[in-house]
């Protein structure tokens, strides 16, 4: 017998799905599916729910284009909840917003301050305000200026801090890469690309002496 066919429907044939970006590991959303629908997301990896108000079968992205490519699915220990792992296109939330869990009742508190999460949530953040384009918001008056602009920001804020480490300024320094990474992550969510797709490149660097430079790869 199948996994597929050992998982457990409810009374109206439905299996919730969790639903987790791939390249930040952040929870998306949660919806439901039936066997159909589950059937037709293992055969062509378009993420695929069943929606119980409509009473029927939804691609994710068909109409918004905010599509999920499906890179696995598995079931829970029971057989009676999925978790499908995807590439997300844009917003997953119908709000606009990156993920669907965006109220917080109990908010985290980080242990450490470390770098690799600090960014990943501004890079959050800035997908977020490009996908809503608040109003006063320095995301969207960038936005508008075209990719052009965010990517003169980035040379001008490589030079700051080239001037800044010249004068041996801690402080300026400090700021001036902030601002750096700030814009480069602008630059990023402009085409799409993640800090874990950064990081895989980074990884995939790493050989048993220590980290390769880009030029000892290869």
């Amino acid at each position: 017998m199948s996994l597929l066919q050992q998982l457990r429907f409810d009374e109206r044939g439905l299996i919730p799905v969790v639903t987790q970006d791939v390249r930040t590991g952040a929870v998306l959303m949660q919806a439901y599916a039936d066997r159909a629908a589950v059937e037709r997301t293992l055969s062509t990896r378009e993420a695929t729910y069943y929606s119980r108000s409509r009473g029927e079968q939804w691609v994710k992205g068909k109409t918004s284009g905010h599509t999920q490519r499906v890179v696995s699915v598995h079931a829970d220990c029971d057989g009676d909840s999925l978790l499908y792992r995807v590439e997300q296109t844009g917003p997953a939330c119908h709000t606009g917003a990156y993920s669907c869990f965006h109220q917080p009742l109990l908010e985290e508190k980080p242990s450490q301050t470390g770098l690799g999460g600090t960014l990943e949530r501004v890079y959050e953040t800035i997908t977020e305000r490009l996908a809503t384009l608040p109003e006063q918001s320095y995301v969207a008056r960038l936005h508008a200026g075209g990719l052009d602009r965010v990517l003169k920001k980035v040379s001008e804020e490589a030079g700051e801090v080239l001037l800044a480490a010249k004068n041996g300024d801690r402080t300026e320094l400090a700021t001036e890469v902030a601002d750096l990474l700030f814009h480069t992550l602008f630059a990023m969510a402009e085409v799409g690309v993640s800090p874990a797709d950064v990081a895989a490149v980074l990884q995939g660097r790493e050989g048993k002496s220590g980290l390769k430079g880009p030029k000892e790869v290869g």
